[in-house]
């Protein structure tokens, strides 16, 4: 019998579209500035690059422990808080960080919020596990 997970199918699923537009943004740099490899030199380019690397880092295993929190039962309210606000941070991380390499106000908010999903899902899963 299979274990239904529709939260974190949702999450995984607007994350894999917001990795898709983080990927489409480095093609674009590459093909208009014809950029084979690495960054080329362009500031730009190294902004795109870090945000998608920086989105790789951190999305993965936030959507780990949304995951085995909907298997082990947590309430549907954490686990949506938890999927949206590591979306919304990932999205205001990711456009300030894409405006410039200095601190930016989505930069900051974005970090926090994802730092946020780190430590409540990660007590949360200690929790269920002790």
């Amino acid at each position: 019998m299979a274990t239904l997970i529709p939260i974190t199918a949702l999450f995984v699923g607007l994350h894999g579209l917001l990795a898709m537009l983080l990927v489409l943004k480095i093609t674009r740099f590459r093909q208009k500035d014809k950029i084979a490899f690495g960054d080329g030199g362009n500031e730009g380019m190294q902004r795109a690059i870090r945000v998608q690397a920086n989105f790789i880092e951190y999305v993965p295993l936030a959507l780990i422990m949304i995951l085995v929190l909907e298997i082990q039962g947590a309430s549907e309210m954490l686990l949506y808080g938890l999927g949206t606000a590591l979306f919304l941070g990932r999205v205001l991380h990711a456009y300030g960080l894409g405006k410039s390499s200095g601190a930016t106000p989505g930069r900051f908010i974005g970090t926090l919020l994802t730092w946020a999903v780190y430590f409540v899902g990660a007590i949360a899963c200690l929790i269920i596990a002790v």
